[in-house]
């Protein structure tokens, strides 16, 4: 059991929330766990330009790093997923070599220091970066590469998942990718791409070799597709954690009370603590949701289920943790004791180690905002908040 190590007569209610939050705390300081992020997705521009140049790809719109990150976020917000996921032709036609493979990931570590993460998951399709000749166990072994020589330069934990794409046939050899280099960093696998047309159960083999290995999975569930797609994912192919799940909405009713009327697969997922990966700004520029107001996040969070924020594609959203969460707290008047929770949430829903978690949540990230609420506490008593 986690225990918070607060004094008693700890003040929560004297703290700042919502907007006031945002404005008296530099959110970058906040100990963060992300799990839900696609490496092909969260390139830096100048990256871009100079992987391209390398490789000699010249599909790009424009070679200035301003307004190449412009374009992206532009096409990103064209409110369906098929247009959202355009900009990765750009990115994955940059991501074909040992070196290149190597320095995404690498370059992916650094940024997560610089925004406050303590521990990440991040996931791609190897299957994708194989034009130029490369093995796909050659495309594994280039980016734990470069995971691993982050990790040791930015003190960033992490964890490699990897992703079948719906509307492909070979997902069974993802999943053997997968378990191949579970020694090595690989902690999952994923299901990834548009969901219309292309149910999860088409991937059966694929989820019961994982199944028979004891190993991970995660599905891009409810995302673009409504309950079906959630079911299928849990009770088809046994999905320890969903991805996204917006469409979870349509299974709870809100009485004239307030109240919240759960449907079977809503009591589901409620009741057996199936984590949900929801991935906000994302979720209104795929079209997933009408608005950061109406994104069924904060819902979610005060019914109890095991909910916590992520990036997605860092690149394509112009957004950072940092920037998610600071969002987040202003929309929905959060505390820091419920961002405290959604860390706590996104730790104990990773599929690293149990020990592993347990270590982290009590040596990195309860310290962390132990030293926050002191901070703010002081801050309070003395006025200057």
């Amino acid at each position: 059991m986690i225990e918070h190590r607060y004094p008693e007569s700890f003040p929560e209610a004297a703290l700042p929330t919502g907007a006031a939050l945002v404005k008296a705390l530099d959110f970058k300081r906040l100990p963060k766990v992300l799990l839900h992020e696609h490496l092909d997705g969260g390139l830096r521009p100048q990256s871009v330009i100079e992987l391209a140049r390398e490789v000699g790809y010249g599909g790009l719109p424009t070679a200035d790093a301003g307004e190449l990150a412009q374009w992206f976020h532009r096409g990103a917000q064209k409110g369906n997923l098929p247009e959202y996921l355009e900009g990765f032709a750009h990115t994955i036609a940059v991501m074909q070599t040992k070196d290149g493979l190597a320095r995404v990931a690498y370059e992916f570590m650094e940024d997560m220091a610089i925004d406050g993460v303590v521990y990440a998951e991040v996931r791609f399709a190897p299957v994708f970066h194989t034009q130029a000749g490369l093995t796909q166990d050659e495309v594994v072994e280039a980016v734990i590469d470069g995971l691993e020589r982050g990790a040791r330069d930015f003190r960033v934990e992490w964890g490699l998942i990897i992703c079948a794409m719906r509307d492909r046939t070979d997902s069974l050899e993802a999943a053997e990718l997968a378990i191949r280099w579970r020694d090595r960093g690989v902690v999952g696998f994923d299901l990834a791409g548009g969901e219309a047309g292309h149910p999860p159960k088409k991937h059966l083999a694929a989820f019961q070799a994982i199944q028979r290995a004891n190993f991970a999975i995660t599905i891009h569930a409810g995302e673009a597709f409504g309950l079906e797609s959630i079911w299928q994912a849990l009770q088809w192919c046994g999905a320890h954690r969903l991805g996204h799940g917006t469409r979870l909405i349509e299974d709870i009713e809100t009485l004239p009370d307030g109240s919240l009327k759960l449907g079977t697969l809503s009591q589901y997922i409620l009741d057996r603590r199936i984590p949900l990966e929801m991935c906000l700004l994302s979720n209104v520029h795929t079209g997933a949701c009408a608005s950061i107001e109406a994104h069924p996040f904060p819902m979610f969070h005060r019914a109890g289920f095991r909910v916590f924020l992520n990036t997605d594609d860092r690149l394509m959203s112009d957004t950072e943790m940092s920037k998610d969460l600071a969002i987040a707290t202003a929309a929905y008047d959060l505390s820091l004791l419920d961002l405290e929770k959604m860390t706590m949430n996104a730790m104990k829903s990773s599929f690293c180690a149990h020990q592993r978690r347990i270590d982290l949540i009590h040596k990195r990230l309860l310290p962390s905002y132990a030293m926050l609420f002191a901070e703010l506490t002081a801050r309070s008593f003395a006025g200057t908040l």
